[in-house]
Formats: structure tokens, sequence, C-alpha cells
């Protein structure tokens, strides 16, 4: 439920109202707009009297919402939230570019790249530690040893890190990391998401394979019904029975998340369509649906990659891209 107040309020009868809904076991979540205050009503509102409330002279409007996510819905929080991460702000007209390996090969590999990436426009550093791979004979990433790699490259390059975190127990590797990445087969591991809730780190939460744009949300409200309120959500692709790519991104996904959530909204175009000579066209019609960034891959040698070569692109290819997608966003392409 959703309560939005008269712009001339009785700050004493606010507080008196405010305190007598948390006495009855509701969360509250107090939104200031530009024209409206709203105050979010979390739990079970069906034993409230709308009526009553309603005749309160601070109120204007009272309406139930339907949607079971709370916290990530845009009417309990009109205005878009803006998440920061290191120096990179998502949300608020800021567009970041995410790049760097799929997998960290080595200290060599992953710096060179950091370096690379952050003179052509890269506002953050990817790198995979922990490899969910479909096989158990596939490289499966450095991890410890990963983790530290990409925290030294992120001292060398001064650029914040995002790398994927696989299971609870990994939690206390994440010190250094700027941004913690949910992956796909993980968006609905809701011991995982729950824990994340009580951290204050920025969570990348992917949506996964075969989920609709709803489950996705509520994979987010796991983490924000913990506390934890920076959450930035990523369309990669979903499956579908096109076999020419690795998956179908879901453009119209990114202006309906903005529609139904305040969270940011970035792609993947690589893991969407699994070939590098898509990237391009593909991050630019993000780019032009509204997405707040990308996360791109990007390797020194996408032949001799360890994993996802073929979907890689090479650091010239990645600075032809960075430069198209200026182009189309002048006056919004920064880090903060």
């Amino acid at each position: 439920m959703i309560v939005i107040l008269n712009e001339e309020q009785n700050e004493k009868q606010l507080k008196h109202f405010i305190d007598w809904l948390k006495n009855q076991g509701f969360e509250i979540h107090f939104s200031q707009g530009k024209s409206h205050t709203i105050l979010g009503l979390v739990g079970d509102t069906t034993k409230l009297d709308t009526d009553l409330i309603s005749a309160l002279s601070i109120v204007k409007e009272v309406k139930r919402v339907q949607e079971p996510y709370k916290n990530a819905n845009r009417k309990f929080h009109p205005q878009s939230s803006i998440i920061s991460a290191g120096s990179a702000e998502f949300g608020g007209g800021a567009f970041q570019l995410i790049a760097g390996p799929c997998s960290i090969e080595s200290s060599e590999q992953i710096t060179q790249i950091a370096h690379d990436v952050k003179r052509t426009g890269a506002t953050m550093l990817r790198g995979g530690a922990f490899k969910p791979r479909t096989s158990p004979y596939a490289f499966q990433g450095l991890r410890d040893e990963g983790i530290q790699l990409l925290v030294d490259a992120k001292k060398a390059c001064e650029l914040p890190v995002v790398t994927e975190i696989m299971d609870i127990s990994q939690l206390p590797l994440f010190d250094e990391i700027d941004m913690i990445q949910v992956g796909a087969r993980n968006m609905q591991n809701f011991e995982l998401l729950k824990e994340l809730g009580h951290t204050k780190k920025p969570i990348l939460l992917k949506r996964g394979l075969s989920n609709t744009i709803e489950e996705l949300l509520m994979s987010a409200e796991y983490i924000l019904a913990g506390g934890n309120n920076n959450v930035i959500l990523c369309e990669r692709g979903i499956r579908t029975f096109e076999p020419h790519t690795r998956n179908t991104l879901d453009i119209s996904a990114i202006p309906v998340l903005k529609s139904l959530s305040h969270l940011p909204v970035i792609v993947d175009p690589s893991h969407a369509t699994g070939i590098a000579s898509l990237v391009l066209p593909m991050s630019l019609a993000a780019a032009a649906a509204g997405a707040d960034g990308l996360i791109i891959e990007v390797h020194n040698d996408p032949e001799k990659a360890l994993c996802d070569g073929k979907q890689s692109l090479t650091p010239e290819q990645f600075a032809a891209l960075s430069g198209a997608v200026h182009d189309i966003l002048p006056f919004s392409f920064h880090a903060s």
C-alpha cells in the first residue's frame, strides 16, 4: 500500500501517523519527490481501513499495490535510485561501461586489459574468479587467487571492480571488491540473496536464463528486504528457440524494468549474443533503449581465452564500441 501525502503537512500529525503505522507492524518507506511525498507500507495491509486513513487531513490518496515486489517497486519509490560502486555511479543520467575478461587467467592478463579498457572509456573493471560452467571439466577460474589478482589490478589501474560470487562461504573474500555480481544461474539462490541483503555492497543481479521480469524483481526484493538498497539489475539475454545466438537479448526488458522499478538497469550484450561481432550493435540498441550502462567482455587474445573467447572483444574493438556509444550519449557518458 502507498499513502500519498498532501503538499502541506502537519509535521506533528505526520510523526504520529508514522509511529502508529510502525506500531501496527509495518515497515515504512519514505519517498520525497518534487511534487509528492509518499509513504510505502510493507507488510500485511489487508486489515488496514483505507477509508480511515484517507480521511486524515495530511493524506491525499491511498492506493493498494498489487505487485508482490514492494521495495523494488517504482510506486513506492518514484525517483530513480542512484547506486555508487567506487567512483562509478549507476542511474541518475550517468552511463557506465564495465569491461574486462570473462575469466582472470594471470596477473599480466588482467592488469594489461585493465589499463587498455580504462584508457578507452571503461569506468569499471570486470573479471571472473569463480566461474560457473556447464561442464565440470571446463576451466573453473582461479578462485581465491583470481580475487587477489583482480584487487591488484584495481589498485594498479584505479578502477572499481566487479566479480561474481557463487556461494555464501566466499563472501569474506569480497571485502575489497566494489560490486558483487550474482550470475544468471544464482538469480534464485534465495539463501545467497538473503545473505547479500545483510551487506551494504552494491549487488549486480543478472536475470536468469529462463526467468520472467517479475521473477527478476522478486529476486531483487530478497536483497532489498534484507536492508541492502544497492541493487543494479542486468538483462543478459534469455533462452528461446532461436539457435543463431547464444541467448536472445530482450531489449524491451529495459523500458519495462524502468517503468516497474526505480533500480538502475544495465545490459550484458556479450552473454546475450555469444558472438563478438554482435556486441556492438546490441550495445547501441541497449543504450538507445535507456540502459544505465553495459558490461562487456574484453580479452587481449580472444582465440586463446580459457572462457568465452567467441564473445569477447579485443581492446581495439572495445575502443570502437566505447566511441560509438559515446557518440549517441554525448551528455551522459561519464563516471559520476
